[in-house]
């Protein structure tokens, strides 16, 4: 109490640069775990019994919203809410002389919430660097909805889990706002994306998918992040006077 009461007449005493430094320690936690908000467009690649590989006509529009907490320099953690459109069809996609006999489509709405790590290989948000960009890995848990599904030729759940992971590269254009590109891979546990799977192999009716081979899709996009950076802690008034004593 003498220590505290001290420190509130004519001169200060050890008990104010003690608070000063508390202070400081509190804006340097408050800086490592900077937040973010953004937003991206880009589009969904869906992989199935559909379509295979890289088929630009596949690739439909979706969005995203995101929160980020930069844990540290290197590491963040993400928060996102994906939406947009999914489709395919054996006329405009054919992957073999079957799927075309098969002649199957479908054009769904799908909506993902996902949480995710990302790891920066450069540091590019220290104060002192010159560098203003990173490519970046991410890999996380998700779960997904589907709608607009027609009949469904099995019993299954329109929300199903899904792990987020790809890469992506940030370039910082002020200290408020970055820009991003991204590509992400889902691996999913389903395989009624398409709505098509196994059926009878001994009946050629060629309605069937390859029951072996899940489903999967990917988002890939670009993104602008606004920064709610901290304003740096001020130095004591009082530093002068202590170095000239």
């Amino acid at each position: 109490m003498k220590l505290m009461m001290a420190s509130f007449k004519g001169k200060p005493t050890i008990g104010f640069p003690i608070f000063v430094l508390m202070l400081c320690m509190l804006c340097s936690s408050a800086w490592s775990q900077e937040t973010e908000i953004g937003f991206g467009i880009g589009g969904f690649k869906y992989s199935g019994d559909l379509s295979r590989g890289i088929n630009l006509k596949s690739i439909t529009p979706a969005g995203t919203v995101f929160f980020r907490n930069n844990l540290s320099n290197a590491v963040s953690f993400r928060v996102g809410l994906t939406a947009g459109q999914m489709a395919a069809s054996d006329d405009k996609t054919p992957i073999d002389p079957f799927a075309q006999q098969r002649d199957a489509s479908f054009d769904i709405f799908v909506f993902e919430a996902s949480t995710v790590f990302e790891y920066h290989f450069l540091k590019w948000r220290q104060e002192h660097t010159l560098i203003r960009w990173t490519p970046y890995l991410f890999g996380g848990l998700a779960i997904f909805g589907l709608s607009g599904e027609g009949d469904k030729p099995a019993e299954y759940s329109n929300i199903q889990p899904a792990i987020p992971f790809g890469l992506g590269i940030k370039y910082i254009l002020n200290p408020k706002w970055y820009m991003g590109v991204e590509f992400g891979a889902r691996k999913i546990f389903f395989d009624y994306l398409d709505n098509v799977s196994e059926g009878d192999g001994t009946i050629k009716n060629f309605d069937y998918g390859n029951r072996f081979d899940n489903d999967s899709y990917y988002y890939f996009g670009v993104s602008m992040t606004y920064s709610f950076y901290t304003i740096p802690c001020p130095n004591s008034p009082y530093k002068r006077n202590y170095r000239s004593r």
